[in-house]
């Protein structure tokens, strides 16, 4: 299994008067190659689920592994550093600066390392001739449509070419024709070995016929698992 999640629970603000009991004895495998999305309402635990998978954050108690390698007791650091070579993330809002151009968004997570410009370039240019905007590259992602937001937010996802792709919500503010563009461009993902993980109350997401496995999430808890034939 690439992503492994036993028995996993999750408390915010633990301890104090406000606690919140998010997750409840959590259990989700997922394996490589395989597209999983995570469905249920708002509130269900859903996102705390990917952001345990993304290293965002631990769990209160339980295991979290990727790939045989134990996440649930990282420190800060280490999380960061894990999450930025395995995971790409497609955010619901897309957290683009609008002020940066197409291609400076796209190769932010870059920076860390150190690389210098040339060759954060030479990474992107092939992405954006793949997502169809490399014409737009040097627009600031303020003045670009919303179907090129998504797509410059998936290659930001890629750059890094990570095993994991994570994708919260992501078709909430995309009318059908760019929900479907979006769901065929991930299926392309599947099929080049990509792991994706996506969390959606949306029947264009769930019932799409590239994914695998559909695990309803309601009130921090897996309720059913159904198998895609």
């Amino acid at each position: 299994m690439l992503v492994e999640l036993s028995a996993v629970e999750k408390l915010y603000n633990n301890g104090e008067e406000n606690e919140v009991h998010a997750l409840h004895d959590i259990n989700l495998f997922v394996r490589e190659g395989e597209m999983v999305c995570l469905c249920g309402p708002s509130g269900s635990g859903k996102t705390t689920i990917l952001s345990i998978i993304g290293c965002v954050f631990p769990p209160t108690s339980g295991r979290a592994a990727i790939a045989g390698k134990k996440i649930s007791r990282l420190p800060d650091h280490f999380l960061c550093l894990y999450r930025r070579e395995k995971i790409g993330f497609i955010f619901q809002n897309f957290n683009l600066l609008p002020d940066l151009t197409v291609l400076e968004n796209i190769t932010l997570p870059l920076y860390p390392s150190g690389m210098n410009p040339a060759n954060r370039r030479r990474l992107a240019e092939p992405l954006l001739e793949k997502m169809g905007i490399a014409h737009r590259k040097k627009f600031p992602v303020g003045k670009i449509s919303g179907g090129e937001l998504q797509r410059v937010a998936i290659c930001r996802a890629l750059i890094n070419d990570p095993p994991i792709v994570l994708a919260d919500e992501p078709t909430a503010h995309l009318d059908s024709r760019l929900a479907f563009q979006f769901m065929e461009i991930m299926e392309e993902l599947k099929g080049d070995g990509k792991t994706i993980v996506l969390t959606s109350h949306d029947p264009r997401v769930y019932e799409h016929k590239a994914i695998d496995r559909v695990v309803e999430v309601a009130d921090g808890r897996i309720c059913n698992t159904a198998e895609r034939v």
